[in-house]
């Protein structure tokens, strides 16, 4: 590794990369939220990254990377790999900058990610299936071509430049008492304890990882980066299956823990910020959100708590399918198998229970031929949307109670 590369950016780092941001990215909103504050018992703030500019913090260290190429480093243009934010920060801190970038992206990258990127100037290449192998083709072609490569993580100029977003924290909370805040290869956690711990040394500063790709726990355990076999998590920002050395060892040092969440937590997490705070986030923003619903009780104990939207760009068609799986995950969606007479009538009888029961119905499947049903039986296969768990249990026990058997 370059000897740059060695160098751990200090609270000094983080604040000139300020300056250099100047006019650049914006100062994000902290916006705070009844409800959580309610659930964990503090009060709890929403880090608004989400809404900055490219609709995530990726521009911050993208813009403060760039910035710090001499004149010749420069004239060569840059290159980067992405599956999407780091992407667009690149592109468009390249375009401010008058420099050429050249971005890879993984096959499979979100379309909307693509576009943007495009449209901010970049030329943009797929490969690789994960950022690791998307990585190393961007790599492989600095090294053909001679183009600075900038690591979405894994430099101290980008560590510092995300770092800003911890001192907009604590300048807008001063008595912020824990930051909890999303993590793939750790740049954005590491510049944001850099910071915090810096300015509030009493903060904690907690991680938070998707279970899927979750490669600082056993990391840390080893005392060094660690590669993951696999990764699989609907959060693309997360996607990472090594953390990068220069957050590694500042990660190790000043953050005090990395949790991780589940697919179902993450699906609930998005849909929590869409419908009580308003906001748009992807799945990877939505990492903090997710681990304070999941166990409140372990994050009120030490003051407010700030919770980083680290990001908003998402797929219009992965929102969708994220957003059902969260309701489903939250117990408003319930899936029913259940027989009923065939006769005239039945299925208006069975939708009119349904509806005084206040359910929701989706989607009806009739089946009235299958060798698992007895002579004047059919099968309703039903979607139906619901007010909750508790919702659920008593549309079950209302249907039984009315005669009809639930098959599954």
């Amino acid at each position: 590794m370059p000897e740059d590369q060695r160098q751990r950016p200090l609270l000094e780092d983080v604040q000139a990369a300020r300056k250099t941001l100047e006019g650049i990215s914006r100062v994000t909103a902290l916006e705070g939220s009844r409800y959580l504050s309610r659930l964990v018992g503090a009060p709890v703030h929403l880090k608004c990254e989400n809404l900055q500019r490219t609709g995530s913090f990726k521009l911050r260290g993208a813009y403060t990377r760039i910035a710090g190429l001499g004149e010749e480093e420069r004239a060569r243009g840059v290159v980067a790999a992405s599956a999407g934010n780091h992407a667009q920060g690149v592109a468009l801190a390249a375009s401010l900058l008058g420099v050429a970038s050249t971005v890879f992206m993984p096959v499979g990258a979100p379309l909307p990610k693509i576009a943007a990127t495009r449209e901010y100037g970049a030329r943009v290449l797929l490969s690789g299936q994960v950022v690791d192998e998307t990585l190393a083709a961007a790599q492989e072609y600095a090294e053909r071509t001679g183009a600075v490569f900038i690591h979405p993580f894994d430099h101290p100029d980008v560590v510092a430049g995300q770092g800003t977003v911890g001192l907009e924290i604590v300048e807008q909370c001063p008595e912020v008492g824990t930051v909890v805040v999303g993590m793939g290869g750790g740049g954005l956690a590491a510049g944001v304890a850099v910071a915090v711990k810096a300015l509030r040394p009493s903060a904690r500063v907690v991680g938070v990882q998707a279970a899927g790709s979750a490669a600082y726990p056993p990391s840390l355990a080893a005392g060094r980066p660690v590669s993951l076999e696999g990764v699989a998590t609907m959060a693309d920002g997360m996607k990472v299956g090594r953390p990068g050395d220069v957050p590694f060892r500042i990660v190790a040092d000043l953050v005090d823990e990395v949790r991780t969440v589940s697919e179902d937590a993450l699906s609930a997490a998005l849909v929590h910020c869409l419908e009580r705070a308003k906001m748009v986030v992807e799945p990877a923003g939505a990492a903090p959100v997710a681990a304070l619903l999941d166990r409140p009780g372990a994050f009120g104990g030490n003051g407010p708590v700030v919770a980083v939207l680290s990001g908003g760009n998402v797929d219009p068609l992965v929102l969708e399918r994220t957003l059902r799986h969260g309701m489903a995950a939250a117990g408003r969606y319930l899936s029913l198998r259940l027989t009923v007479p065939d006769r005239p009538g039945a299925l208006a009888a069975l939708l009119k229970k349904l509806s005084e029961a206040d359910a929701n119905v989706l989607a009806v499947n009739h089946v009235r031929t299958d060798p698992r049903l007895g002579v004047g039986e059919a099968e309703v296969e039903l979607q139906l949307e619901t007010q909750g768990p508790k919702h659920c249990a008593e549309l079950s026990r209302t249907l039984g109670a009315a005669g009809y058997r639930i098959v599954g």
